[in-house]
């Protein structure tokens, strides 16, 4: 095998792929990128079982053939080449030579037969939507996804296709991030768990394009992204999601209207006197025309007034500042509908059209004189 490539297509390449690199595993050919110019392109693939992504990358084929290079020194040596043309060749022994300029490095490879291909997935009835949307509402909602693995299905995100709705659900038992997506077309029922760690690589991934498409495909163990020169192949968790329409009730005492921003601002405010790891809550006092938010810890004691407009009945709430922060960080709306019913039920915080909901518990709290 020998190809010629610029470094940057080179980097670009790798920067995908080694997100599909394994840190720790027993398998040591799945700690590299395969190079691939059989098929008179230039492929790198790496898979780490639970994960899997292949990429195009552009260059000028010599000599085709395959071969598997440990992915860390692989990148490292990219990294440091000059900015020019790279040559990359391997012998028959699986030996790789990498050139630049005057620089030459000469590094053992392993057989292209030993590493895991992807899993073949037939591509049936496959949804499309802009890379953008995508991106937007993974970030949209993967916060909500549980860091404890005690509970595999809320280390994972519901997706859930209906027609021309695409939904995403997550939750880690304090909250839960709902974003939903009209869809061109309509396509046949599909629900899935994909696992967070997934989502997340994908998203770093996909490009702000709003004309750049990403097509899914879903069969009963797989997901599958394609967009341009990527394919990414993922297992999906296995289980039945968690049921979430009975904790969505449309009831209220209060509803308060409230400047988005504004109130951001003031929760980002509030957490000065709150230290790293610490649970102390903030509490809202909600009033006629006013929504006060104070917060008393070891460090100090805050307190803001803003401006609202509610209906319904005054009621004291507190919360996890962090929780909030985190569902008002992606909303777009210039003001915010949150519903309340009492200081031991959730708020709902959510728009007129449903494109998206925020659940998120209140927590008890000591009154503040």
């Amino acid at each position: 095998m020998k190809f010629v490539c610029s470094k940057s297509n080179l980097i670009s390449g790798l920067q995908i792929v080694s997100k599909a690199v394994a840190s720790k595993t027993t398998m040591s050919i799945l700690e590299c990128i395969l190079v691939d110019t059989t098929e008179g392109i230039i492929k790198f693939t790496a898979n780490n079982i639970d994960l899997g992504i292949k990429t195009i990358v552009e260059g000028n084929i010599i000599e085709r053939g395959f071969v598997a290079i440990e992915s860390k020194i692989f990148f490292d040596i990219i990294r440091k080449l000059p900015d020019n043309d790279v040559t990359i060749e391997s012998d028959s022994s699986s030996k790789v030579t990498i050139s630049c300029e005057k620089s030459k490095f000469n590094l053992p490879g392993r057989k292209g037969d030993d590493f895991t291909a992807l899993p073949s997935i037939e591509k049936i009835d496959g949804v499309q939507v802009s890379q953008f949307t995508l991106r937007n509402v993974i970030q949209q909602t993967i916060f909500s996804i549980s860091e404890n693995d005690a509970n595999k299905m809320m280390a994972g995100e519901l997706f859930e296709v209906d027609g021309d709705n695409l939904k995403l659900v997550s939750l880690d038992g304090h909250r839960i991030s709902i974003r939903k997506v009209k869809l061109d077309g309509n396509y046949p029922y599909k629900k899935v768990i994909v696992p967070g760690k997934t989502l997340n690589e994908i998203s770093k991934i996909l490009s702000d394009s709003t004309d750049k498409l990403v097509s899914i495909f879903f069969t009963d163990k797989h997901v599958l992204f394609e967009f341009e020169n990527t394919t990414v192949v993922s297992r999906l968790i296995e289980g039945e999601y968690f049921s979430i329409d009975p904790m969505l009730s449309s009831d209220y005492e209060t509803k308060m209207t409230i400047n988005r921003k504004e109130f951001l601002d003031c929760i980002d405010r509030a957490t000065l006197f709150v230290k790293e790891g610490d649970k102390k809550p903030v509490i809202i006092n909600v009033t006629d025309g006013s929504m006060e938010l104070k917060i008393n810890s070891t460090i100090g004691a805050f307190n803001e007034d803003i401006d609202i407009d509610k209906q319904g009945k005054d009621l004291m709430i507190g919360f996890n500042p962090k929780f909030l922060i985190d569902a008002l960080r992606v909303i777009d709306d210039e003001k915010v509908d949150i519903y309340l019913v009492n200081p031991k039920a959730p708020c709902f915080i959510r728009d007129k059209d449903g494109a998206y909901i925020y659940l998120v518990l209140p927590v008890n709290f000591t009154t503040i004189d």
